[in-house]
Parts: C-alpha cells; structure tokens; sequence
C-alpha cells in the first residue's frame, strides 16, 4: 500500500501531540508509603511466561512491591498500548516490543527518561544502546534475541550431508541446502533443505545487518539483491517452499521445521523455548537439533575464532510517564531487575534468551531438551548482533515500502531489479524526499 510520507508523518505528529498532551508526568497523587502496587504489560499471558517470571523474581526480591500484569493482544500490542497511553489508561510499566515503534513512543513523551538505571549496567547488556536519543535512554532491555540457523541433526545425517560447522556463509548454505534436498528423496522424505519464513525480515535483516555501508536511510536499496538473487534460485530449484505455497497455505515456521518438513530454518532465538515446549508436548516430533551461526556474508566473519555478524531488535521495558511519582523509584527497580544476572537467569530458565547471554551461557543449556554441543552454545552467546529497525523518524514508513517490495519480488510479480528501483523511487519520492 503506498502512502506518503505527509500522511504517514502527519498521522505521527498528529499521535505525539495527543500523547505529549496525556504525558505530562504531573500526577503526583501516588506518593506511596508502605507496599506498592506497580501495572505491568505483557502479551498472550498463558503461554508467555516471561512476564510472570520477571514479576515474581522481582516481588521475591522485594517484598514491598507487587507487580501486576495488564494483558494486551500479541498482534495489535503497538496500537492497543498507543491508544491506552491516549486514554491515559496504559500501564505503569510497558513493554518496548520491537525498535519500529519506539521513535512513537520517545519522541511523543511517553517514556520516562531512565538513564540512571542504564548507567549502571554494564556492556554485555545487549541492546542498550539502541534505546539512547540524543544521549539519554528511555527503556531497558530485558531480552535480546538474535537470529542464528537451527538444523535439525536426524535430517543431516538421514541425507548424508555434513551439518554446518560455523563456516558457513550463504553460498554454503544454499549448496548445503540443494544437497539436503537431493539426498532426502534419495532417502525416502519429502523434506527440503530450508525454509525461509515470509517475514520480509528472514531477508532483509541479514542484508542490512551484514553489508557493510548498508543504511535503510539512505533509500539506496541495492544491498537486498544477492538475498533475494539466492532466495529465488532455491525456490526455483525446489530446495525451499516458494513464498506464493507458503502464504496461500497459511504454513507456520513452527510447524515446518518442528514437523521435520526443512533440514534447515534461520529464525530468532526465541524459537529455542517454543521448539523445546513442542517437543515435549508432542506438537512437534522428536529428533535431534542443534544451532549454528548464521551463515554470513563473507568469510570473514566465519568461524568460532570471529564474530558472526547477524540482527535481532531488543525488547525492553519503559516506563509510563503518567506513573505515580511516589512509584517511579520502584519502577525503575523493576528495570534493573529484569536487566540484571539475576533477571537474566530467570529468564533462561523457562527457555528465554535474556539481553545478558554471558550471564546465562552455561545455566541456559542446562535445561531439558537444549542442544548441549559447542557450536549450539557458540551461536547462542557470541554475535554482532544489529538492530532490525534501526531508530528514525522513517523506518517504519522506509520498512513498510520494503515488505512491498519483498511481497513483490517472492511471488514473482516483479524482479529484482525493478522491484528495487521502484521501492528507492518510492523511498525517495514517499519519504526521505518530503
């Protein structure tokens, strides 16, 4: 859907003056002695334990403070909260889902500058930097997922195909995965090599993350065409799902690599909990997996000596300007907390992989049915891991000009190279032009 950017913009502007006029921060009927009951968001609260995991461990460590969680719908959490924070009825602590939305929330005052509870935490908490403006932070990352390959190791050996060994860049990949292909039928299954999600990140996110001199800012989108160059020829070989299958059929990522349907599957570290959970639920099937790296660009970054370079945005907590003032100091507690070794390890322990992987990297493979091997274990802690939405006042107009293009292209309505000159021109013309 083409949009301008006076409309898209204006629609923004028009939303900070409605949410700079409810975050005034004024209400300081709340100054509390004695216990204190802070309002937290969360999402699909049944089957999210994250939430209550961080409630509990931080009422454990401070007996004073409960936290209570306000439920929001996964898909609409973004306009659910920015209506909410309208209303002035959205919690005191929220949830920063992804970085698309976060120059909506920062640059409409509707978050608390936190750059007290930032400093005091250290480097190897992923993500930080990624909430600062104009030298001041306004969430705190609590989780950091970043995108590696998993494999599934009953495939490998099935097809007679040596499984990755961190080496890998995506020439590797696509030649492991044809082999995969070739050597199943062989075998007697009808599993491909890989499957690539339909998300426009599966592509992009690599792309950007890993060409260097890359900038979604720029609208100069030629980077994209070797991704979208090698998705095509694997989808033409056969080695994956076209995009056009995919879609129609509604399949899901979950299903396709935990029904054994792809020897090979790039997706975020937080499939690990839910493939773990499947396994032992029966709504996957039972085999072998483990994680490797994802495969790179270049050589040069290959191997356990270097740092894999892939994407993953941060998810983080801010804080509701609207709290009560005697509440602010516990809220900012609560950040520190969930940021913390102690946050990170609670986190881990139901599977999910926290902003401080180092804080975790042995306690997280302790738990049942997480593959224990080196490799697994170098892929979940070391990475340069870079933002998929990197903060501007354009991404989320720049990113949705993109989906268009990656639509366009994988189901084979437009190839690659127009598909990029027309998604530059409406870049230029839509949004950075204006």
């Amino acid at each position: 859907m083409k949009r301008s950017l006076a409309a898209v913009l204006g629609g923004a502007a028009a939303l900070c003056l409605v949410l700079a006029g409810c975050g005034s921060g004024d209400d300081d009927s709340g100054s509390s002695s004695g216990p204190i009951t802070l309002t937290l968001a969360g999402w699909s609260l049944s089957t999210t334990p994250e939430f209550k995991t961080l409630a509990d461990g931080f009422h454990a460590a401070h007996p004073d403070v409960t936290v209570q969680l306000k439920e929001y719908d996964t898909t609409n959490y973004d306009t659910q909260m920015i209506a909410d924070l309208a209303a002035g009825k959205a919690p005191d602590i929220y949830v920063q889902k992804n970085l698309k939305n976060f120059f909506t929330y920062q640059n409409g005052k509707q978050l608390v500058d936190v750059s007290d509870v930032a400093s005091k935490l250290g480097s190897e908490v992923g993500g930080l930097k990624d909430y600062q403006v104009d030298g001041k932070t306004y969430a705190i990352p609590y989780r950091q997922d970043s995108w590696v390959l998993f494999y599934n190791k009953d495939l490998f050996a099935k097809a007679g195909v040596k499984p990755p060994d961190g080496s890998w860049t995506w020439d590797d990949y696509a030649a492991a995965s044809k082999e995969l292909t070739t050597g199943l039928k062989a075998a007697g299954s009808k599993a491909l090599g890989d499957y690539e999600h339909i998300w426009q990140s599966t592509l992009q996110g690599f792309a950007l993350a890993q060409t260097s001199g890359a900038s979604l800012e720029s609208g100069d989108f030629g980077y994209l065409k070797p991704y979208y160059t090698r998705a095509l020829d694997l989808q033409k070989a056969g080695a994956q799902v076209s995009f056009g299958d995919a879609t129609t059929n509604s399949l899901t990522y979950q299903a396709e690599f935990g029904k054994q349907q792809a020897a090979m599957m790039p997706m975020g570290t937080w499939y690990i909990a839910t493939l773990v959970k499947q396994q032992s639920t029966g709504e996957a099937d039972k085999f072998a997996w483990a994680m490797a790296p994802a495969p790179q660009q270049s050589k040069a970054t290959t191997g356990t000596s270097a740092t894999p370079v892939t994407f993953g945005d941060p998810t983080g907590f801010g804080i509701n300007p609207k709290i009560k003032k005697g509440e602010v100091a516990a809220a900012k507690d609560f950040l520190a907390y969930a940021a913390s070794a102690n946050g990170a390890k609670a986190l881990a322990g139901i599977g999910i992989t926290p902003a401080d992987t180092g804080a975790v990297k042995d306690t997280f493979f302790q738990l049942a049915g997480v593959p224990t091997d080196d490799l697994s274990k170098f892929a979940f802690a070391n990475h340069d891991t870079k933002p998929e939405n990197p903060v501007s006042k354009y991404t989320t107009a720049l990113q949705n000009i993109l989906n268009d293009m990656h639509t366009a292209v994988l189901s084979g309505s437009k190839a690659v190279d127009p598909a990029i000159t027309d998604a530059q021109n409406r870049a230029k013309n839509e949004v950075l032009g204006k």
